[in-house]
């Protein structure tokens, strides 16, 4: 091998290459198919024109894989900003990552943008798509940096970032070692067409976008931060392929007409009034009834599996969670303290703390353990407006919150038992679809390493014997301990993050809990944390959307309504819904002024499962017409008959 050439791997095999090539030409040689977009370089996000060295290991990086989309998004952001700074030459650049199944753009201009302003800006990006500029990386210099965006407030910010922890969005402008720019360049002349202060990596060309779309537009605050300027964001999304597009975008259709704030409103089950405070929802009457009905049954099967309720107050004095650390990982997420007979009180973030107090009122024995506390526990987060999203991601909800003390020995054991109860009740709830996610020692971390190896075994046991498909996310755990968490996908494909088991070996030493163990020696336990909905506010509204407020029978506000032909037959109905009261079943009389077609129309507006009609013919055979959720209905159906259906399908939760 000359000193003109490199040895690289690709593929898994050794080449030889000359100098000076780059990871697209090397994939190139070796076949490399005309989806592939970037290259991993020693495992790091790469452009294809990075040149390679000696020992260098190529992976190509498909458009169609999660990294080729990011990049795919990340290239359609800059398109867009280049668009957006040429038809509004006022505008000045935020940041603009890709973000999951699209990616966004932040500006600052002096109005928002309007509908209007969207096609245009899409037309045009069209424009940029079809010339075909390319993506050129540099490296700059600070001084360079700031020099070359002088006109750029946002820009110099974040390049006085370089070499700070950066959050996720901005680490897409200033990650790693170096500063660089990229540049837009037109395919022929190589003249700048526009720049951008970039990690990347990008497309090849901006021909190599296949289809995108934007969406809409809407207020961000810069960085996130409400004490920093309000710039306009426009979000969009791009995919490999026009029917990979059009595949979500009609996703993304359902999913509007499914969202629970909408059908919230709709069907009268909860409200955010202004007076109350962004991210504080009200339930009312049928909202509350659907949110007991939920609790009632957890609370049965929590009790069914040995737990213990508990119950705490909303607030406490600080002096708790400087024990607990809260106030020192999570002050910026906590509402402002408060100021009572001489001491600093906080609305509790977290009810942790408080049930290692309940362990800690007397001495225990390892016999009593493992001790399953559970409680229906409200908690306060300030979450920044920007995020604050209906009952999804609320500022006070109610965690159905549980720990969990045991010994070492039993870590796996009931860790295992506990992934299984999680699993079998949520599949009570009508979700069917799993995945985990296990995640492991981050670099920076509390305890040994021995701790966290026993933790993270007991954690992969619990997965292993569960049988749930399940991926290891390298390094992703919280710095006190590691964790799994468990996704469920609803009616229309969409993930959702629920439940959280979390080994912690921080908490009880910091409280210094201890139990008795069977040679009589002080032993520290283990501390399980585990929310199987998340919260009861983000659960129902999840359910909201999977049944598209069409609640099974068990689940719905109201379960049955009397629908009388006339008046003359409401006191029939009223003795049928009486017998059904007595039975358990939720039941309304429509005794209104509409008639009977406008009164189907309203019970199936408002999705009740089951509709009992009845008429003279009905009254003289003590039967009823039996009409469905979806339009199919029975005739001439003894009462008997359809009161033993409607319990069977309520007793059995049946998916009607």
């Amino acid at each position: 091998m000359s000193s003109q050439q490199l040895r690289i791997t690709l593929a898994g095999s050794e080449h030889v290459v000359e100098a000076g090539t780059t990871a697209g030409a090397a994939l190139t040689a070796v076949g490399a198919n005309g989806g592939v977009i970037a290259a991993r370089v020693n495992r790091v996000l790469r452009d294809l024109a990075t040149a390679l060295a000696d020992g260098d290991v190529i992976e190509p990086v498909d458009i169609a894989s999660d990294d080729g989309r990011a990049i795919l998004r990340h290239s359609t952001a800059h398109v867009m900003a280049q668009a957006v700074q040429e038809l509004f030459p006022q505008a000045k650049l935020g940041i603009g990552p890709p973000v999951e199944n699209g990616f966004y753009y932040d500006f600052d201009v002096p109005a928002p943008f309007a509908p209007d302003d969207l096609k245009a800006i899409e037309a045009r990006m069209r424009q940029i798509v079809k010339q075909g500029q390319l993506f050129s990386r540099r490296v700059v210099t600070e001084d360079e940096a700031r020099a070359e965006l002088a006109e750029e407030p946002y820009k110099q910010e974040l390049i006085g970032l370089k070499g700070a922890p950066a959050d996720a969005e901005e680490s897409v402008e200033v990650g790693g070692a170096e500063l660089t720019i990229y540049d837009n360049l037109d395919p022929e002349s190589r003249a700048l067409c526009w720049k951008d202060l970039c990690r990347g990596p990008h497309l090849p060309t901006t021909r190599r976008i296949p289809a995108f779309k934007l969406l809409r537009s809407s207020g961000a605050y810069w960085r996130g931060s409400e004490k920093n300027p309000q710039l306009q964001r426009i979000y969009g999304t791009a995919w490999e392929t026009r029917e990979r597009q059009d595949e979500y975008l009609k996703l993304m259709e359902e999913a509007e007409k499914r969202d629970h704030r909408k059908l919230g409103a709709e069907l009268d089950l909860f409200s955010f009034p202004t007076q109350i405070g962004s991210g504080l929802p009200v339930f009312h009457p049928k909202g509350g009834v659907i949110r007991k009905v939920m609790e009632d049954y957890s609370r049965q099967r929590h009790e069914q599996a040995g737990y213990q309720f508990v119950n705490t107050p909303h607030i406490t004095k600080d002096e708790l969670f400087i024990t607990s650390g809260h106030l020192e990982w999570y002050k910026d997420g906590m509402f402002p303290p408060m100021e009572l007979d001489g001491a600093t009180y906080y609305p509790k973030p977290m009810n942790c703390p408080m049930h290692i107090l309940i362990y800690a009122s007397r001495g225990r024995s390892y016999r009593e353990l493992p001790l399953r506390l559970f409680e229906f526990g409200t908690v306060y987060r300030y979450e920044k407006s920007g995020v604050v999203h209906g009952l999804t991601r609320a500022r006070g909800f109610t965690q159905d919150d549980s720990h969990i003390f045991c010994t070492p020995d039993q870590l796996s054991g009931e860790l295992a038992s506990l992934l299984d109860f999680v699993v079998g009740l949520l599949r009570d709830y009508g979700l069917t679809e799993f995945e985990a996610e296990l995640s492991t020692r981050p670099e920076k971390y509390v305890g040994t390493p021995e701790e966290w190896t026993a933790a993270e075994a007991a954690l992969k046991y619990a997965l292993d014997a569960s049988g749930l498909p399940y991926v290891i996310a390298e390094g992703e755990g919280a710095f006190y301990a590691p964790k799994i968490d468990v996704h469920v996908k609803d009616a229309i494909g969409r993930r959702w993050q629920l439940s959280t088991l979390q080994v912690d070996f921080q908490e009880p030493g910091r409280f210094g809990i201890e139990y008795q163990a069977a040679d009589g020696t002080r032993q520290r336990p283990y501390m399980i944390h585990r929310a199987l909905f998340g919260s009861i506010e983000r659960f129902f509204g999840i359910l909201v959307e999977h049944y598209a407020g069409a609640f099974p029978p068990w689940l719905a506000p109201v379960q049955v309504v009397g629908i009388p032909i006339s008046d003359a037959h409401v006191p029939y109905l009223a003795k049928i819904a009486s017998q059904l009261r007595d039975e358990g079943i939720r039941v309304e009389v429509d005794d209104s002024d509409d008639r009977m077609q406008k009164k189907i129309r309203t019970a199936q507006k408002q999705k009740i499962p089951f509709m009992l009609l009845a008429g003279d013919a009905d009254v003289a055979a003590d039967a009823v017409s039996f009409r469905y959720r979806d339009g199919t209905q029975k005739n001439g159906i003894p009462v008997a008959e359809a009161i033993a259906e409607i319990v069977a399908a309520v007793r059995d939760r049946v998916q009607v």
